[in-house]
């Protein structure tokens, strides 16, 4: 078994430990250490500059780390990048295809591109699978951001890699075609594709099966949504005030009071939460008592959980 992990078993496609990657000195990733398995949707999240998109890079051998050893899909990490890379589908935020180019000519061009034995059949089954049919003969440059984002996809999935990674994947693109993204990701996970994904969006992140969140290079918490949620200890309050007025000073007068470790204003209500529920509810006594707001004990989000993580992290910048 890869690093001594002698139950993780065949289903473990990704198995690292202590990858530590410095740019001019200053350590971007710090001993990190996990398993993904085989099928399973795998969430990066954290502030820009975390490291994320460093380490999905060092998982599947696109960068060698400084520090530490691993496989992923059976290869090391370190010695067998090249095997590595032919089994791996890359997608990015930015559109990289060819402008200038139908959809069907993209697609066949990157299945020649891949050594593919029947690049038109490809074609027309990636076209058929994620909704293009009618849009083939459109040039790509031509397509809305959701169209591209079906076209990218289909086009890094041709070859039929084994693990597919995803960089902010659905920035700029509109709630429906993110839906209708997501479905189709989970589709191809239940298929035997593991998927590494970066991104800033809670309700994506709520749609994978398991989720790390990284700050300034290091892995702060994994696990299953409700075991991320559950681990915060965050007890968590929605208040509102019934005129309507006087959240924000609200909010300024209670991110300062001991007890309280998290204020963010949600619309026209605040999120206050805290990790020791005694001294929260100490904190807030003296303001549940007035007439003027209303005091709701909710469950934690994960956009909670996350706000206070990033307010606890600490930036590898300073």
């Amino acid at each position: 078994m890869p690093l001594g992990h002698e139950s993780a078993g065949r289903d473990v496609v990704i198995d690292v430990a202590h990858l530590t990657k410095r740019f001019d000195g200053r350590a971007v990733v710090r001993d990190f250490s996990m398993q993904v398995r085989r099928g399973s949707i795998y969430g990066f999240l954290g502030p820009n500059g975390s490291g994320k998109t460093t380490t999905i890079r060092m998982l599947c051998g696109l960068l060698t780390p400084d520090e530490g050893t691993g496989t992923c899909l059976g290869y090391d990490i370190r010695t067998e990048t090249d095997k590595i890379k032919r089994q791996v589908g890359y997608m990015t935020q930015r559109f990289s295809l060819y402008q200038d180019l139908s959809v069907r000519e993209n697609l066949e061009f990157i299945g020649r591109i891949y050594g593919l034995r029947h690049p038109r059949a490809a074609a027309r089954a990636a076209i058929e699978r994620l909704g293009l049919k009618g849009r083939e003969g459109q040039l790509a440059g031509e397509l809305s951001g959701g169209w591209k984002q079906r076209l990218a996809l289909g086009a890094c999935t041709l070859p039929g890699p084994q693990l597919l990674l995803l960089d902010e994947p659905t920035a700029g693109v509109d709630p429906k075609a993110r839906r209708e993204f997501w479905n189709e990701i989970h589709a191809l996970a239940a298929e035997g594709l593991t998927v590494l994904v970066s991104t800033h969006y809670m309700d994506e992140a709520e749609r994978c099966h398991e989720i790390a969140y990284i700050a300034y290079g290091e892995l702060l918490v994994r696990g299953s949504v409700a075991e991320v949620i559950a681990a915060s200890n965050l007890t968590t309050y929605v208040v509102s005030a019934r005129n309507g007025d006087g959240i924000p000073a609200l909010g300024q007068e209670l991110e300062h009071k001991a007890g309280v470790d998290m204020v963010a204003p949600f619309g026209t209500s605040l999120h206050v939460s805290g990790r020791d529920a005694a001294a929260l509810e100490a904190a807030i006594a003296p303001y549940r008592q007035r007439g003027d707001l209303d005091w709701q004990r909710s469950e934690a989000s994960l956009e909670d959980v996350f706000i206070d993580l990033m307010g606890r992290a600490k930036d590898n910048f300073q």
